[in-house]
């Protein structure tokens, strides 16, 4: 094995852009059901979040599965990620076994962290060799490599921005969670 981190970097690409295929195609398939969802914990216009969600989830997933504009891709994760971390997961705790609260399951945190850490690690290390990213160049320079390390710091703080406007502009919590 010439290169085992750019390996090591496809392993976390794939892994994660599959679970957000797998969840982008499970919201695609349940639109009325996921847009109620939204509703209910508080989202203005849930059809519009199931159509974002969705298309984000989808467009993530194949882009880190491909290692094309990764970068972006994490930004889009770490977004999604921040969105359920605030809206959903922060208030019942560190551990994702679910319990009731009030009538509803409550999971904690501890996924929506794990694939945002990784998304971040990997808007800072990039795409790696195995990916489209390595391909693609730009004035001689490859597109994984103009979108790492600091880059990819600006990359995590975009997406945790959009997130926190996407829940200033359509979040209106029932309750304190």
């Amino acid at each position: 094995m010439n290169d085992p981190v750019s390996v090591a970097l496809l392993i976390l690409r794939v892994v994660v852009g599959v679970v957000l295929l797998a969840h982008g195609i499970k919201h695609l398939l349940a639109r009325e059901r996921t847009s109620r969802w939204f509703a209910s914990i508080g989202f203005k216009a849930p059809g519009f979040q199931w159509l974002a969600s969705t298309a984000t989830e989808l467009g993530v997933g194949f882009l880190l599965v491909t290692g094309l504009l990764t970068g972006l891709a994490t930004a889009g994760v770490i977004g999604i990620m921040f969105v359920a971390f605030w809206t959903v997961h922060r208030a019942a705790g560190f551990f994702i076994t679910s319990f009731m609260r009030e009538g509803v399951d409550v999971e904690g945190y501890e996924y929506v962290l794990t694939i945002g850490g990784i998304a971040a690690a990997l808007a800072i290390a990039g795409a790696g060799a195995y990916s489209l990213d390595a391909v693609i160049t730009i004035d001689g320079a490859s597109v994984s490599d103009l979108f790492d390390g600091w880059v990819g710091v600006g990359l995590i703080a975009m997406g945790v921005l959009v997130a926190v406007v996407q829940m200033v502009i359509f979040w209106r919590p029932h309750s304190v969670r």
